[in-house]
C-alpha cells in the first residue's frame, strides 16, 4: 500500500505548484484547509494532481487524498480497480498522476504469533529517475476533486518491505494515462519497477 510520499521543492515540482496555483480550486480549498505542496503527504491532505482539464488537456488541480465511505480509501489495486464499484468509473474514465520525490514505506514484519507488526521506514523511488509519477484514480465529491493512489504487486527487491508497491509510470505515459478514453490496462506493462530505497534514519 501507499500511504505517505515526500515531494522536495525541486524545479519539476516547483513547476508544477506553481500551475496548480492558477486553479479556481485553490480559493475553494484554502477556505476549508490548507494545501500542502512540499514536505511529507499524507492522507486527507490536498496536494498537487495532475488531471485533464474540460478541454482534454494536461493540467493540474489541488486534490485531497482518499475517497469517503465507510472508512477512508487511500489506495485501489490496479487488478481489480476495473471492477470494484468504488472505484470503476473512475479506473474507466478518471485517472490521474500524483507528482512525488519518492515514496515511503514501513518494513511488514511476521511474528510466531502470525501478527504483522511495523519494521523500519524505507524511503523508495525509480532508479536513475528525478521524478516519482504515481498513478491515481480521481472523483469529485461535494463539487471537489479526491483521489487514491493505485497499488500493484512489489517488484523482487521490494518483497521483503511490503506486499505491495504503488503503480509507477515513466512520464512519457503521463498523457496518455489521464486521457478518459484510453485503455488503462494497455499502460500497466509500463509500470517501473526497478526502484532503489534506503532506510529512514
Amino acid at each position: 500500500m501507499c500511504c505517505r510520499y515526500w515531494a522536495d521543492e525541486s524545479p519539476e515540482l516547483r513547476a508544477i505548484v506553481e500551475e496548480m496555483n492558477d486553479s479556481p480550486l485553490v480559493g475553494k480549498w484554502r477556505k476549508m484547509t490548507g494545501i500542502k505542496t512540499y514536505g511529507e503527504i499524507r492522507p486527507t491532505d490536498v496536494v498537487p494532481v495532475i488531471a485533464p482539464n474540460r478541454a482534454g488537456d494536461r493540467a493540474v488541480f489541488p486534490m485531497k487524498w482518499g475517497f469517503s465511505g465507510k472508512s477512508l480509501l487511500m489506495n485501489a489495486r490496479s487488478e481489480t480497480a476495473g471492477i470494484k464499484p468504488a472505484f470503476k468509473e473512475s479506473w474507466e474514465r478518471r485517472r490521474c498522476i500524483v507528482p512525488a520525490s519518492w515514496y515511503f514505506e514501513w518494513e511488514h514484519l511476521h511474528g510466531n504469533d502470525g501478527k504483522i507488526r511495523t519494521g523500519d521506514k524505507y524511503m523508495i523511488q525509480p532508479k536513475d529517475a528525478a521524478m516519482t509519477w504515481l498513478c491515481g484514480l480521481y472523483r469529485i465529491e461535494e463539487g471537489l476533486p479526491v483521489f487514491v493512489v493505485l497499488t500493484r504487486e512489489p517488484s523482487g527487491e521490494l518483497c521483503f518491505i511490503h506486499d505491495r508497491m504503488p503503480l509507477i509510470l515513466p512520464e512519457k505515459c503521463i498523457d496518455e494515462w489521464i486521457q478518459p478514453d484510453a485503455k488503462p490496462e494497455k499502460l500497466l506493462g509500463e509500470a517501473l519497477t526497478d526502484m532503489i530505497f534506503e532506510k529512514v534514519v
